[in-house]
C-alpha cells in the first residue's frame, strides 16, 4: 500500500476554484505524476471548502481519497499538528500494516506543518518527503542535516542490520518477542541471545534492576521454546515465608505440619514439562538454596513430609536485581548453585542507557492505557503534549519501564484534559530520597579492630566502573572519562584488575 499523506493548503483550494495561477496545485501534481494507492489530505478548512476540494481532486487521480478535518487553534501550534500528524499515521499503520509506503507532502501548508512533517518522518515512520513547485515539478526532499542516533529510524539501518545478523547466523526476531518494544543495538542484541537460547532446555538467569521487564523476556522465551504448550509457573522468591519456602516450591504431604490439610503439590510439579520462573532468587536463604540445587541436579523433588521422590522436568529461568557473581563473593549466594542456574546469563539493561527505545516506548504505554481505557464511558484518549514528551525524556527513571508505565497512568488519569502537560507529568513524578546509607556503610566502618582497605577500594572500583559502563553501553572511552581515568586502555587494565565483564 503506497499512501500518500499531506495537509491541504490554500494554493489546493485555489487550483480547485479554478484559479490558472494555482496550476494543479502541490497535491494536485503529486497525484497525476506519482502513482499512489492512498490519498490522505489533513484539513483545517471549513467542512464545504475541504469537501469540494476532494471532488475535484477525484477527477485527477484513480487513488481512493480519504479527508481529515481537523480543529486546530492555530495553523502554527507544532503541539496540536504534531499530534493530529502521528494520531493519523499509527491509526493508518493499524489498519494497513507495517509493509506500508508512506509519503509525506511538505509543499502544502504553514512552515509548521512542513516542519513536523520532517520531524515524523526522520523520528517515527522513515517515510519519503516530497515537495512541488510549477517550475521543478514533484522530487524528493533531501534533508541536509542528521538526525541524533536517539531518532535515527530504524528502518533506515534495518537492511545493514539483517544482512549482519545473518552473516553471525543470529536468527530472525521472532513473533513471540514482539511485546518486547525496542530498536536500541543493546536491547536488540538481548532479544537476540533470548531467540537463541529459548529452543534448549538449558537453564537461564536473567540480572536487571528492578522494572526493567524480567519476567517479560522470560514469558516471551518460554513462548518461543518446545515447552510453550505447558505451564509457564512464576515464583516470586521474596514473597515466600522461609518457613513454608520449601513446602510451596517442593510440596507437602498431608499432615506434615500444623496446618497441612491436605496434599499438595509444589511449584515444580506445577511446572512439570514447562518453565519455572524463579523471580528474585537472590533472596532465598542458602539452607534453601542447598535443596534446590539438589533438584536441579537429581530432577526430582521430595514432599515435606515423604521420603519418596518424583520426577519433574522442568525447565529453570531465574532473574535478580542483583548481580549474583557479587553475591557469591559475598557468601550470600551458592557458587555452586550460582553456576548451575547461569548456563545463560542475559543483562537486561536499565531504560537510561536504552537509547532509541525511550519513545516508542511511551508511544506504545499510553496507546496501551488508551485502548485499555476505551470501555468506560466517559473516557477522553489521552495525548502528550511535546513540553510533557520532554520532561519523560530528561527523568532518570530508576524505577525503569515499570516506573514510566505508572508515572503515565498517574498522569492521564489526573489530567482533566485530552492533553497531558508538562504539569501533568511534573505532578505524576515520584522523586525518591537520595539514600546515602551505602556511603556511610563505606566511610564509617570502626576502624578500632581493623578494616580491609584492598576490599573496599575494590567494591567502590566495581561498583563505579559497572556504573559507567552502564551508563555509556559499553563504550570504554566515554566510560574512562566518567570516572577520571585517563584512557580507555587504563579503563579495561582496571576492569581486568577487578574482574570486570561487560
Amino acid at each position: 500500500m503506497n499512501i500518500l499523506v499531506s495537509w491541504l493548503g490554500q494554493t489546493d483550494l485555489n487550483a480547485a476554484s479554478g484559479d490558472e495561477r494555482a496550476g494543479l496545485g502541490p497535491v494536485g501534481q503529486a497525484v497525476t505524476e506519482r502513482s499512489f494507492d492512498l490519498i490522505v489530505l489533513l484539513s483545517n478548512y471549513p467542512k464545504s471548502e475541504s469537501a469540494n476540494y476532494v471532488a475535484w481532486i477525484e477527477g485527477h487521480t484513480k487513488a481512493a481519497v480519504e479527508l481529515n478535518l481537523i480543529e486546530l487553534s492555530g495553523p502554527t501550534n507544532f503541539g496540536e499538528i504534531y499530534q493530529a500528524v502521528t494520531k493519523k499515521i499509527s491509526a493508518l499503520l493499524a489498519k494497513h500494516g507495517d509493509s506500508t509506503r508512506l509519503t509525506f507532502h511538505l509543499s502544502p501548508g504553514t512552515p509548521a506543518m512542513s516542519a513536523v512533517w520532517i520531524i515524523v518522518a526522520k523520528t517515527r515512520y522513515g517515510a519519503e518527503l516530497i515537495e512541488s513547485s510549477k517550475q521543478q515539478g514533484v522530487r524528493t526532499a533531501n534533508i541536509p542535516f542528521d538526525i541524533s542516533a536517539e531518532f535515527v529510524p530504524e528502518i533506515y539501518r534495518r537492511a545493514d542490520q539483517d544482512l549482519a545478523r545473518l552473516s553471525a547466523g543470529a536468527p530472525e526476531e521472532a513473533p513471540e518477542f514482539s511485546d518486547i518494544i525496542h530498536r536500541s543495538p543493546v536491547m536488540r542484541r538481548v532479544v537476540e541471545k533470548a531467540q537463541m537460547v529459548a529452543p534448549r532446555s538449558v537453564p537461564i538467569l536473567i540480572e536487571g534492576e528492578s522494572g526493567t521487564g524480567k519476567e517479560m523476556l522470560a514469558r516471551a522465551i518460554h513462548r518461543a521454546s518446545p515447552r510453550r504448550d505447558h505451564p509457564f509457573i512464576a515464583v516470586n522468591c521474596g514473597a515466600i515465608s522461609h518457613e513454608l519456602a520449601e513446602s510451596e516450591l517442593f510440596g507437602h504431604k498431608k499432615g506434615a505440619f500444623t496446618g497441612a490439610a491436605t496434599d499438595k503439590a509444589g511449584y515444580f510439579e506445577a511446572a512439570d514439562g514447562g518453565t519455572l520462573f524463579l523471580d528474585e532468587i537472590g533472596e532465598l536463604s542458602l539452607e534453601l538454596q542447598v535443596k534446590l540445587l539438589r533438584v536441579l541436579q537429581e530432577r526430582h523433588v521430595v514432599r515435606v513430609g515423604t521420603t519418596t521422590p518424583k520426577s519433574v522436568n522442568v525447565r529453570i529461568i531465574a532473574a535478580t536485581n542483583r548481580t549474583l557473581a557479587e553475591e557469591v563473593a559475598a557468601k550470600r549466594f551458592r557458587d555452586d548453585l550460582f553456576f548451575r542456574i547461569a548456563v545463560a546469563l542475559i543483562k537486561l539493561p536499565p531504560l537510561r542507557i536504552r537509547k532509541g527505545d525511550f519513545t516508542l516506548l511511551v508511544d506504545h504505554l499510553l496507546d496501551r492505557f488508551n485502548a485499555e481505557s476505551s470501555a468506560d464511558p466517559a473516557w477522553q484518549e489521552k495525548f502528550l503534549s511535546p513540553s510533557a514528551r520532554n520532561l519523560l525524556q530528561r527523568h532518570s527513571w530508576p524505577g525503569n519501564i515499570r516506573e514510566l508505565a505508572n508515572t503515565l497512568t498517574r498522569a492521564a488519569v489526573w489530567s482533566a484534559r485530552p492533553t497531558i502537560t508538562e504539569h501533568d507529568i511534573a505532578e505524576a513524578l515520584l522523586e525518591l530520597p537520595t539514600v546515602t546509607a551505602s556511603v556511610d556503610g563505606i566511610l564509617n566502618r570502626p576502624i578500632e579492630s581493623g578494616v580491609d582497605l584492598p576490599a573496599l577500594l575494590e567494591e567502590v572500583a566495581r561498583h563505579y566502573l559497572g556504573r559507567a559502563l552502564e551508563t555509556t553501553a559499553g563504550n570504554k572511552s566515554r566510560a574512562a572519562n566518567l570516572v577520571g581515568l585517563p584512557s580507555y586502555q587504563t579503563f579495561s587494565n582496571w576492569m581486568q584488575k577487578y574482574g570486570i565483564d561487560f
